[in-house]
C-alpha cells in the first residue's frame, strides 16, 4: 500500500514559538499551489478507490440517503402570525400560516450559487412585522455568508443590503429592531483570514455602520445583540461558548448609550430580556446551572448578591431558556437525556413538558447562538430525536398536556440503547451509550466522541452514525470530559492544562469495551470531528494498537502551525495554552498529533477534510496524512480525501455531504467487515 501513495517531499522548515524550535517537514502542504492541489487530487482518488474496493458504491450511497431522510430539520421562524422555513428542493424559502404548511415561495434560490452547487442558507430572520426577510447565503461550503434582503409580499430582492461578510452563523445572523426598521449583525471587518469581527447596525433604506459596544479591547469573541419586545432595552451577549451580557442600552432614556453590564465574569449567563430583567441560566455559584433574574437598571449588575434566584441548582444540568408567548421553556440534561420545564414570566415553574422519548432536543452547539430567537411565537416548536429514531418536530401550547406532532420521525433503527460507564484512571465514571442491533459479540464497534469546548454531545439521531448501525455495526457514543453534558465542572476537568484528561477518558472507554467482550482490537474503530478529529489524531499516534481504524473528520491536527492562523490562534489561546510561554508550548507539542508522529505500525486511517474549511483548514489533514504515510511500518492504509466545496460541515451542500458520509461509511464497512448494507425501517 505504501508504494501507491503520491510522493510527498520534505523541507527544512521550522517554527519558533516562544523560543521553542519545532521542525515542520511538510510545511509546503499548507500552500494552495498547483503542486499541492495535484497531490491532494491524487490522494482523493486513492482514498475513494480503497474505500469502495469490493463494494457497490451506489448501495452505500442509497443507505446514506435513506438515513439522511431523518436528518435534523431547520426549524421554521415565526413573525407576524406566519412561519418562514427553508425547503431543500430549490433551495427556497417558504412562508405559511402553519410551521410546515404548504404556503408560498418567498425566495427561490436556485441558480444563486457561484459554483456547481446551489447556495446554502446559513440562517434566516424575518422582520417582526413580517414584511422583509433577511437571510445569509453561503456559496462555497465555507460558512462565510452574505446578507440578502427579500420583500416578502413580492419575493423581490431588495437593494442596499450590507456588504460585510459574516464569518459564520454563530452570532445568529441578524437581530431586528422590534419596529422592523433595522437590525444588528456581527461580521468581519476585513478578510476572513484576518478573523477580526465587530457588531454593525443596518437601517433599512439607509446605511450600515459599526456599533460601539464595549466588549473589551482586543477581544476576538463573538457578540450577539438581543432586543426587548417593547424596544426599550438592548443587551449585548459576548462569548460564543460561555456568553455573558456585557453591555446594556436603555433606548428610552435621554442618553441611550451602551454601558457595561456584567463584566469580569468567567462563567456563563445566557438568557433573555423579560420585562425589566435579564432572566438567564447561569453556572455562577452553581456548576450544574440555576436560573436567575438580573435587573437591567441594577447599580452593580455584576454582583451575584443582587440577582434573584428563580430556579435553584438541582441534579440536572440546566442549558438554555427559550421564550414562547408568556412563558420560558427551560432545557435541561438528565444524564445527557433531555428534560424541559415550563416557567411563567415571573420565573416560577408551572409544569414539565412530556417528551416523545429519551433523547435530545435540537439546539445550536453554542449557548450564544441559542440566544438568537427572533420574534417569539405563542407556542413552543421544537425538534426531538433519539439515538435510535430520527428527528420529529413538535408543538406545545402552554396549558396543554401533550405536544402536537407536526412532523413524525422518518427513520427508526432496529436497535436498542444501553447505558454503560467506564472508569477513568482518576476514578471518575465516564458514561457512554451503546446502540446495537442484531450483531453479536465480539461486534464491529465504532466509538464516536468529542469532549471539548463545553459543547454537549447528546443522545440524538445523526444520519451517518445511524447508517453505520443499519449496516450491522454497533455504535458507542462516549461522553468524555471537556464537553458540556454534565455542567461546568465536567467541562473544566479537561480544559487547557487538563486537556489530556479527555484522551485518558477515551482510552478508558475503549479498554472497557475490550474487557467486557463487546469487541476486539481488530473490530474497534474511532471517529470524531474538528477538536474530536484532534482526539482521533492523539489516539492513533499514542495508542495505535488499540484500534483497527481511526477516522478523523474536518480535523485540527497541528497545534503549533495553527498559531499562524488568526482563528486557531484565538481558539488555542482560549482552550489550550498560552503560546507565549515556553513551558506551555512544550505541553502543546505533547498534544499535537502532527508533532506526535513517529515511525511505527499504525491502524487504518481515513482522513476527511473540506477544501473551504475556515476553522480546521485542509492543510491539517494534508500534513498529518503525509507524515503518517511516511511513518507507517505496517500494512494498513493511510488515506486522505479533501472534498471540494466542503467546509466544516454547517454550510456544505447536501450532495457533497452525502458523498462524504458514503465514502466514510464504505471505509468502515470494508475495514471492519460489516455484514452488509441494509435500509433502516420507517416509522
Amino acid at each position: 500500500m505504501t508504494a501507491a501513495y503520491p510522493p510527498a517531499r520534505t523541507v527544512a522548515a521550522f517554527e519558533e514559538v516562544a523560543g521553542v524550535l519545532v521542525p515542520d517537514p511538510y510545511r509546503w502542504l499548507e500552500e494552495e499551489t498547483p503542486e499541492v492541489r495535484e497531490w491532494q487530487r491524487r490522494q482523493a482518488g486513492l482514498a475513494t478507490a480503497a474505500a469502495y474496493a469490493g463494494q457497490d458504491p451506489e448501495a452505500v450511497r442509497d443507505l446514506i440517503r435513506a438515513c439522511d431522510a431523518g436528518a435534523r430539520p431547520a426549524l421554521p421562524k415565526y413573525a407576524a402570525g406566519r412561519w418562514f422555513r427553508v425547503v431543500a428542493t430549490g433551495p427556497a424559502v417558504v412562508v405559511a400560516d402553519e410551521p410546515f404548511g404548504a404556503g408560498r415561495t418567498v425566495a427561490d434560490l436556485a441558480g444563486s450559487g457561484e459554483g456547481e452547487h446551489p447556495p446554502v442558507v446559513s440562517w434566516l430572520a424575518p422582520a417582526p412585522d413580517g414584511r422583509v426577510l433577511a437571510l445569509g447565503l453561503c456559496t462555497d461550503g465555507s460558512e462565510h455568508n452574505t446578507i440578502r434582503l427579500v420583500d416578502v409580499a413580492s419575493g423581490r430582492q431588495l437593494g442596499g443590503a450590507p456588504e460585510q461578510v459574516l464569518h459564520s452563523a454563530w452570532a445568529g445572523g441578524v437581530s431586528w429592531l422590534p419596529d422592523s426598521t433595522g437590525f444588528y449583525f456581527f461580521a468581519l471587518t476585513g478578510t476572513p483570514q484576518e478573523f477580526r469581527q465587530a457588531v454593525f447596525f443596518h437601517r433599512l433604506g439607509g446605511g450600515t455602520e459599526r456599533e460601539p459596544i464595549p466588549v473589551g479591547a482586543g477581544s476576538r469573541e463573538y457578540t450577539l445583540v438581543q432586543m426587548s419586545a417593547d424596544s426599550r432595552w438592548a443587551v449585548a451577549a459576548h462569548r460564543v461558548g460561555s456568553p455573558v451580557p456585557v453591555a446594556v442600552r436603555d433606548l428610552s432614556g435621554p442618553d441611550p448609550v451602551w454601558r457595561p453590564f456584567v463584566t469580569g465574569c468567567t462563567g456563563t449567563i445566557a438568557g433573555h430580556v423579560v420585562g425589566e430583567r435579564y432572566i438567564a441560566v447561569t453556572d455562577v455559584g452553581a456548576p450544574r446551572g440555576r436560573v436567575v433574574a438580573i435587573p437591567l437598571d441594577a447599580a452593580d449588575p455584576g454582583d451575584p448578591a443582587g440577582w434573584t434566584e428563580l430556579v435553584p441548582e438541582g441534579d440536572t444540568v440546566l442549558r438554555s431558556l427559550t421564550p414562547a408567548g408568556e412563558h420560558l421553556y427551560l432545557s435541561e440534561f438528565d444524564r445527557t437525556f433531555a428534560r424541559v420545564r415550563i416557567l411563567d414570566r415571573s420565573g416560577a415553574v408551572t409544569g414539565e413538558l412530556p417528551l416523545p422519548g429519551r433523547g435530545a432536543l435540537a439546539a445550536p452547539h453554542f449557548p450564544l447562538t441559542a440566544l438568537a430567537t427572533g420574534t417569539p411565537a405563542a407556542d413552543f416548536v421544537f425538534a426531538f430525536s433519539t439515538l435510535t429514531s430520527s428527528w420529529g418536530v413538535y408543538r406545545h401550547r402552554p396549558g396543554e398536556r401533550e405536544p402536537e406532532t407536526l412532523m413524525a420521525p422518518a427513520v427508526v433503527l432496529d436497535a436498542v440503547l444501553e447505558e454503560e460507564a467506564a472508569l477513568a484512571p482518576d476514578g471518575v465514571a465516564v458514561p457512554y451509550h451503546v446502540v446495537r442491533g442484531a450483531a453479536g459479540a465480539p461486534a464491529p464497534v465504532l466509538i464516536s466522541a468529542y469532549g471539548a469546548a463545553n459543547v454537549p454531545l447528546l443522545p440524538a439521531y445523526q444520519p451517518d452514525l445511524a447508517a453505520f448501525v443499519a449496516a450491522g455495526g454497533v455504535l458507542v457514543q462516549a461522553y468524555l470530559r471537556g464537553g458540556g453534558e454534565f455542567g461546568r465542572d465536567w467541562h473544566l476537568a479537561a480544559h487547557r492544562e487538563r486537556k489530556h484528561v479527555r484522551d485518558a477518558d477515551l482510552v478508558a472507554v475503549a479498554e472497557h469495551l475490550l474487557a467486557t467482550g463487546l469487541t476486539t482490537p481488530d473490530r474497534l474503530a474511532l471517529t470524531g470531528g474538528s477538536d474530536g478529529g484532534l482526539m482521533c489524531g492523539v489516539a492513533v499516534t499514542r495508542r495505535p494498537g488499540l484500534w483497527r481504524a481511526v477516522l478523523p473528520r474536518a480535523p485540527l491536527l497541528d497545534l503549533i502551525g495553527g498559531l499562524r492562523d488568526p482563528y486557531l490562534d484565538f481558539v488555542i489561546r482560549k482552550a489550550w495554552a498560552d503560546p507565549d510561554d515556553p513551558a506551555e508550548v512544550r505541553r502543546l507539542l505533547g498534544l499535537s498529533p502532527y508533532q506526535l508522529v513517529e515511525p511505527g505500525v499504525f491502524p487504518a486511517v481515513y482522513l476527511q477534510a473540506g477544501a473551504t474549511d475556515p476553522r480546521c483548514r485542509p492543510w491539517h489533514a494534508r500534513k498529518f496524512a503525509a507524515r503518517l504515510q511516511a511513518a507507517q511500518l505496517g500494512e494498513a492504509p493511510i488515506l486522505l480525501h479533501v472534498f471540494e466545496d466542503a467546509g466544516h460541515g454547517a454550510a456544505t451542500a447536501h450532495d457533497v455531504a452525502v458523498a462524504q458520509d458514503a465514502e466514510w461509511l464504505a471505509f468502515l464497512i470494508g475495514t471492519l467487515g460489516l455484514p452488509g448494507v441494509s435500509r433502516p425501517g420507517p416509522t
